[in-house]
């Protein structure tokens, strides 16, 4: 078990880091940061040189992988580190240094257990693309295929299982100090992203990812996943069918290409409402550098690491949010909303069908060109405060994803208007699921599956029945022990703490009057 210390001096370099870069200033102005916390942010950015406008992207990359993929996280989080920190940690694209071959080709062989050359008959020793998790190269396999090999970064687990230590124990101690912290679960937002850093890290369970997508969206024109080789796909190895295209970035190169930017913007909005609502099943990293064009104008994905999931409820919600917003039925948005349980039910639906429509009227019927959207996002910010509705976990990829689409679709063609494009879609997709006969289709579905499940149920019901000597289930939340507090067996850490901070204080100044 890490000790506090040890955390202690990690947050202090990290903290080091963010001031450097400009990144501690939002936190000291933002009037929900506990006082304790503006301090250390002072203490940390003392003697410190710092740019007029921050950069929270470059900051994150300097300070490792494991902190890329966390503020690739932070960014679906506008509420807790601001609007201005969240669209620019949305521009961290995973670009970091790549590995020597050597090691690269080491982690092959170790993983296979045979040479290098047995499995491909050319492998390029330059990288394709270099992430925070793995790195990929161009391949031929033995049999002729060209193919993408996607090799993870040697130690890199271990590296991301220290740091995120860390960041638990962090977020644990925010939360502690109560009022906006507790409602903003930092813990919960941690504990997600332990969750999607380790399936991001087996590569297998991306490889799987990627076949179970391809089979959701066989159907879908205009959109494709590369073919998985699993005789060459392991935990720390994936290969895949290479793809031939154009990056979406390069519009210019699209342009000249023939491709219609109207068109491509629309076919990427629709495919990922086909995944997130149809499916819900969806591919949560659609950023620039994992999108291309193929000739005929296929849009082609790769790295599936971060993929998200919506159960049934939660979709006919999310369907019935955007076409309420598209329509303007915003008493019918509110009631989903009480529905669901986002907002508690001491709230007035009236009063929150108000209040949506404060926000959604000036947005309806305009491209995202002439849209503010940090008016918006204050407005709905301020809607989740006065009606006190909890961060929804589940649904924070969901966010990420919609904002880093409609990007991606701006980019293309900027004046693509995200409710005209999106309403069709949902409509169509509501009359088919929430009609009459989808519904009494759903009703005797269900209670077949009742019926079949029965044995079952009364199976799990004798094995949950308290045992002697069977162990408690675990915690949905790590235990963190905490050395804020007003017992005196925190007292001596209070003291531990201000000598670090002090020595850290002391070295800062040093350096800044040499």
């Amino acid at each position: 078990m890490t000790r506090p210390i040890v955390h202690i001096a990690r947050l202090l370099k990290w903290g080091r880091i963010l001031a450097r870069h400009g990144a501690l200033r939002g936190i000291e102005r933002a009037p929900q940061t506990p006082i304790i916390v503006k301090r250390l942010c002072r203490i940390a950015r003392f003697g410190t040189s710092q740019p007029v406008v921050p950069d929270y992207a470059a900051a994150f990359q300097a300070i490792g992988p494991a902190a890329v993929k966390l503020g690739q996280t932070l960014a679906t989080r506008p509420d807790l580190v601001g609007e201005e920190a969240a669209r620019n940690l949305l521009t961290l694209q995973d670009a970091l240094a790549p590995v020597a071959f050597e090691r690269i080709r080491q982690e092959i062989e170790f993983t296979f257990e045979v040479p290098l050359e047995t499995l491909y008959s050319d492998f390029d020793p330059v990288p394709v693309g270099s992430a925070s998790i793995a790195q990929v190269h161009r391949a031929v396999t033995t049999d002729g295929r060209t193919v993408a090999v996607k090799v993870r970064r040697p130690g890199i687990d271990k590296q991301f299982a220290r740091d995120i230590d860390t960041y638990e124990w962090a977020a644990a101690h925010l939360e502690a100090f109560g009022g906006e912290a507790t409602r903003l679960r930092p813990r919960e937002v941690i504990a997600n992203f332990r969750r999607w850093t380790l399936r991001e890290l087996d590569l297998r369970r991306e490889a799987a990812s990627a076949s179970e997508l391809a089979d959701a969206m066989a159907a879908v024109p205009h959109y494709e996943v590369p073919a998985i080789d699993w005789d060459r796909t392991a935990s720390r190895v994936m290969t895949m069918s290479w793809i031939d295209g154009i990056k979406i970035s390069h519009r210019d190169r699209l342009v000249a290409a023939g491709h219609d930017m109207e068109a491509l913007s629309a076919n990427l909005v629709n495919a990922f409402l086909r995944q997130a609502i149809a499916e819900g099943f969806f591919h949560a990293d659609m950023h620039q550098g994992n999108l291309f064009v193929k000739a005929d104008g296929t849009i082609a994905a790769v790295d599936f690491g971060i993929m998200g999931r919506i159960n049934r409820q939660a979709r006919y919600w999310l369907a019935e949010i955007l076409y309420g917003l598209t329509t303007g039925n915003y008493r019918r948005v509110a009631e989903i909303h009480f529905e669901a349980q986002y907002v508690p039910d001491y709230h007035n639906v009236e009063e929150f069908a108000t209040a949506l429509r404060a926000v959604g009227e000036p947005m309806r019927g305009k491209p995202v060109s002439e849209l503010s959207v940090g008016q918006m996002l204050d407005g709905l910010f301020a809607i989740t405060r006065d009606f006190d509705m909890q961060t929804q976990p589940h649904l924070l990829l969901l966010q990420k994803t919609m904002v880093m689409v409609e990007g991606v679709a701006t980019m293309l063609n900027p004046r693509i208007n995200m409710w005209d494009v999106s309403g069709p879609f949902v409509s169509e997709w509501i009359r088919d699921e929430l009609g009459p006969e989808a519904a009494l289709a759903d009703g005797l579905r269900q209670q077949g599956k009742t019926l079949a499940l029965i044995p079952d149920i009364i199976r799990r019901l004798d094995e949950q029945l308290p045992k002697k000597g069977a162990a408690p289930p675990a915690p949905p939340l790590p235990e963190i022990s905490l050395i804020i507090g007003n017992g005196a067996r925190s007292m001596w850490w209070r003291y531990a703490l201000t000598a670090l901070v002090g020595a850290a204080a002391g070295a800062a100044a040093l350096n800044w009057l040499a």
